[in-house]
């Protein structure tokens, strides 16, 4: 069925006489549509979460009941990706459909351009009739934009994880759960929201030697158990690293957070336990939007700004171009689509930068002809469509000490990667099918000296 329809059709079918009802599986949900048919939507974006830190993604041990439901009936993306690794720049990314070298956001204190803002989702469906809000960690620099949103509880820079209200300490994601909650029980049946929550968690607190700051109450959480290490955390991975990597940010964090098996074991968990806490608000969120009768008509996207290590080849943070920096989760889910169009799992390469265009089509709104991404809808009505093979990669913020500026080309076989700062160049190749831990660098391997040509090429032409 879902095939059978347009986008336009899919967008407005609740409001077209389609019977969103007939389109909604589970007790308790009812189809509730604002009054022009356009779909609520719900944007979660999480900080440093990997793809693989949910249950549904095949961690047996994370305890993310509400992630997973939501997936069970909802659209999984099982290979979504930021197309630079740090929260400043993928953050500009997913509000504006656009790579780094298009949107130029490299500092942590510069804000989007005014013609950029203005050609933000939440700008634009706020002008196409939207009620917004944004709620959490605004990410970039300059001023908060307050005035740009019907609703605004944002702050600027990393936040703190616990605040004192009323004399109790309360973790922020309590808080930003406690705004989405406000927010929604301010919304009309007449009029369609736009909600962005932007979560500080799992992102560590730097400043803090404890550096995963949990919620206590999710301390009973993963107590009696043991995190298994990465195959690619024994120490001959970190000495296989080209040597001006070794001495960088990554390391340095590693040592503070993965270096003794002690320490491995708590960071970890505390990890796990800040993604159960954003979980949990998941749950208060979906609970509000079915308490007010909008669960029909309530779309929700959830994903995470880049990925993050856990000691895979000795080092911490993201920023590098492996996959548990820049490989991120996607959860979409949409009670308008039939319930055959549901629990699907989709293989095709997806990108922040899909974020906007995909919301922007969802409500119906034309989207700019800049944006560089591409709408999801035609993957989660279960169609075909021809879809990317290959993306850029480019992440040049910080200093050679901190994080050695990196580009590269990702195919769905093939990892190109480039350290443009080096002279000469040190390059990367990994055949992903058959080497999907990247242990072996085939840069120099005279059998794959067209592969890299190839790529090579087409990293210096998304580079120009």
């Amino acid at each position: 069925m879902a095939g059978e329809l347009t986008r336009r059709q899919f967008v407005m079918m609740a409001g077209a006489g389609v019977g969103a009802a007939s389109c909604v599986s589970g007790a308790g949900e009812t189809a509730n549509p604002a009054r022009d048919g356009r779909p609520n939507i719900i944007v979660l974006v999480t900080d440093d979460q990997r793809w693989d830190a949910m249950g549904c993604a095949g961690n047996a041990i994370i305890h993310t009941p509400q992630m997973d439901k939501l997936a069970a009936d909802g659209v999984l993306f099982l290979n979504n990706f930021c197309t630079t690794s740090i929260c400043m720049v993928s953050r500009a990314s997913i509000l504006t459909g656009l790579y780094k070298r298009r949107h130029k956001v490299v500092r942590f204190d510069q804000p989007l351009s005014d013609a950029l803002f203005a050609e933000t989702y939440p700008v634009l469906m706020r002008a196409a009739g939207y009620r917004t809000g944004f709620v959490g960690k605004w990410g970039l620099g300059g001023a908060l934009p307050e005035h740009a949103f019907d609703y605004f509880d944002g702050f600027s820079g990393q936040g703190e994880y616990f605040h004192e209200i009323d004399g109790a300490q309360v973790h922020l994601t309590t808080l930003l759960a406690d705004k989405a909650v406000e927010f929604l029980e301010g919304c009309s049946r007449d009029k369609p929201f736009c909600l962005s929550v932007s979560f500080k968690a799992p992102h560590v607190q730097d400043s803090d030697p404890r550096q995963f700051l949990y919620d206590p109450a999710f301390e009973h959480l993963y107590r009696d158990d043991l995190i298994p290490t990465a195959k690619t955390a024994a120490e001959r991975y970190f000495d296989a690293l080209p040597e001006f990597l070794k001495p960088t940010e990554g390391r340095h964090r590693w040592e503070r957070r993965f270096a003794t098996p002690d320490q491995f074991q708590q960071s970890v968990k505390g990890y796990y336990r800040l993604v159960s806490g954003v979980d949990a608000a998941l749950g208060r969120i979906r609970d509000t939007i079915e308490e007010r009768g909008l669960s029909g008509n309530t779309v929700i996207l959830f994903t995470s700004d880049n990925g993050f290590f856990l000691g895979e080849k000795g080092l911490a943070g993201k920023w590098l171009m492996y996959e548990e920096s820049i490989r991120t989760p996607l959860i979409v889910h949409d009670p308008r689509l039939p319930a055959a169009a549901r629990g699907r799992r989709r293989k095709e390469m997806a990108l922040n930068i899909d974020l906007a265009p995909t919301v922007l089509d969802l409500a119906g709104i034309d989207v700019p002809e800049a944006v560089e991404g591409r709408s999801l809808v035609p993957l989660l009505q279960g169609d075909t469509p021809a879809w990317r093979t290959e993306w850029f990669y480019e992440h040049d913020f910080g200093g050679e000490d901190l994080f050695p500026a990196t580009g590269g080309v990702r195919t769905e076989r093939w990892k190109y990667t480039r350290y443009v700062r080096r002279d000469p160049p040190f390059e990367e190749l990994y055949d992903l099918a058959n080497d999907p831990y990247e242990e072996h660098n085939l840069t120099n391997n005279e059998a794959h000296k067209s592969t890299v040509e190839t790529l090579r090429d087409k990293w210096a032409a998304w580079s120009g």
